[in-house]
């Protein structure tokens, strides 16, 4: 047993003395035509003066002329000095300080670099031999291709190809310029990492992000943190973009937004796809569209909105399923939508539903025609009703074939029936029910006041009877297909986002 324990230490001893001889620093190995030994350098040193080559770790370093200290294991070289490391690495200067105990060398004065793909320039170097790291703190300009990088400050590390670089970093492209905060750029792969606030800037598009990635050769990027890609058609922004520069394609994650100031258009989203090149979006996920207007702006909400040119380049717009309108003036929902720019007109269609002040418009199909970004008319085709609730118990009502409702100012004013006109009006004195009218004609006229019913023209072969509230057969105060559905009614531009039992069906 004692003989087992004394073997076991023997062992454990015998490792630890290997670990310690290893880290004892190897000599630096030299070689040159001349050498000579002066003693009156720093405690002793060798001069070595042409063809100078020092041996190290596997780095080799060469100049015209060095002093070499073999009680430090350092060395000072002079003129042409380079270094080679593993055939990945070469670095030039003026002038080298290398401490063979650290394995750092101190490159001074038209200083050079040159990886496998890369050549950085700048005054002042140092480099990390065993770790294979060099890094600078004053300025250094690096072309990698195409590329061309500068920076304050950073790293370079030779085996994974990577720099690292902080403080004013600007890269240059032929297509583009890139200003950054914190920049690590692969040259193996090409692609540039951010850290911080960065922007691209070429000739006609710009990029702003805080945190993602760009590869320069192929114009692929992932942006994050207050993403921004805009070019002359379009701004899009969101919390994170991937981006491809060449094709103009791009997918975007979390409030996204398309802003087309040339239409007066935005379109919102968590989940968008885009193609900038072909003006081409579809976004879900709590999609909107706000088409801006002077005094306020029209929000429609729907399951999916894809925007897309007509063969023209006239931008059109699709909503479809759940779709929900606001406007201050105007509200609506139906189940699916489409708008173009040629004539300015939203179509609405399946189950559409409108309110305008006071007033609920039905039919199975409606057009809203704008003007100058204004509403302008109201057309209403097959099975047109209008609803007016007068009290908690008692609605006006217009019924016909087609309505056009025409509004001034966005406020609806007058509304033309056509085709088996029906109404139930009831009527005041001094602001006092005083009876119901129930009439008919094949066209109607009904002006508004306040949003209310105020005067009704009964054009072709009018019928009709005014009776006292209490007279009035009740069978006859609601119009067929009556329906009242104020509960769907979007009340502010936050609700057009809430699912109802209609909609959701």
């Amino acid at each position: 047993m004692k003989n087992f324990r004394f073997f076991i230490f023997l062992v454990f001893g015998l490792l630890d003395l290997s670990c310690l001889q290893a880290q004892v620093p190897r000599q630096v190995e030299q070689t040159a035509d001349y050498m000579e030994f002066d003693k009156n350098i720093g405690g002793g040193a060798y001069r070595l003066i042409h063809n100078v080559k020092f041996t190290h770790e596997g780095a080799l370093m060469y100049c015209d002329s060095a002093y070499f200290y073999s009680a430090t294991n350092s060395l000072d070289a002079f003129s042409r000095v380079h270094i080679n490391q593993a055939d990945t690495m070469n670095l030039y200067g003026d002038f080298l300080h290398y401490d063979g105990n650290t394995r750092i060398a101190q490159v001074r004065r038209n200083v050079r670099l040159i990886g496998r793909n890369t050549q950085l320039t700048t005054s002042e170097l140092d480099f990390d031999l065993g770790r294979n790291v060099g890094y600078y703190t004053r300025h250094a300009d690096i072309v990698s291709g195409e590329d061309h990088l500068s920076s304050r400050q950073g790293y370079y590390y030779s085996q994974q190809q990577m720099y690292y670089f902080r403080d004013s970093v600007v890269l240059r492209n032929p297509d583009y310029t890139m200003y950054s905060d914190t920049l690590h750029y692969n040259t193996a792969t090409s692609v540039a990492y951010f850290f911080g606030p960065t922007e691209i800037i070429g000739d006609s598009s710009y990029i702003y992000c805080e945190d993602g990635w760009y590869n320069t050769e192929s114009n692929k990027s992932m942006l994050k943190e207050k993403a921004l890609v805009k070019n002359k058609k379009q701004t899009i922004q969101g919390d994170s973009l991937y981006y491809e520069r060449e094709t103009g394609y791009g997918e975007g994650f979390s409030r996204i937004i398309l802003l087309d100031e040339e239409q007066n258009i935005i379109l919102k989203g968590n989940h968008a796809f885009i193609n900038q090149n072909e003006d081409r979006a579809l976004l879900t996920d709590s999609a909107v569209f706000i088409y801006i207007t002077p005094e306020d702006s029209f929000y429609v909400h729907a399951d999916t909105l894809r925007t897309l040119p007509d063969s023209a380049g006239n931008r059109q717009l699709k909503a479809y399923f759940n779709v929900r309108v606001f406007k201050s003036d105007l509200q609506g929902v139906c189940d699916s939508m489409y708008y173009s720019t040629v004539d300015s007109i939203l179509k609405l269609f399946y189950k559409p539903v409108l309110w305008s002040g006071l007033n609920q418009l039905t039919s199975e199909y409606i057009e809203i025609w704008t003007r100058n970004r204004q509403i302008d008319q109201l057309h209403m085709q097959r099975l047109a009703f209008i609803v007016n609730q007068e009290d908690s118990a008692r609605f006006n009502q217009i019924r016909g074939k087609s309505m056009i409702g025409y509004f001034r100012d966005n406020q609806l004013y007058k509304i033309v029936t056509k085709g088996n006109g029906q109404t139930v009006y009831y009527a005041k004195d001094k602001n006092q029910l005083v009876g119901v009218n129930l009439a008919q004609s094949t066209d109607l006229t009904i002006w508004l006041k306040n949003n209310k019913p105020d005067r009704i023209s009964f054009n072709v072969k009018p019928s009709g009877t005014l009776y006292p509230l209490d007279l009035a057969p009740k069978e006859e105060l609601i119009l067929k297909d009556f329906q009242w559905l104020d509960a769907l009614r979007p009340k502010n531009r936050d609700d057009i986002f809430r699912k109802t039992k209609e909609t959701a069906d």
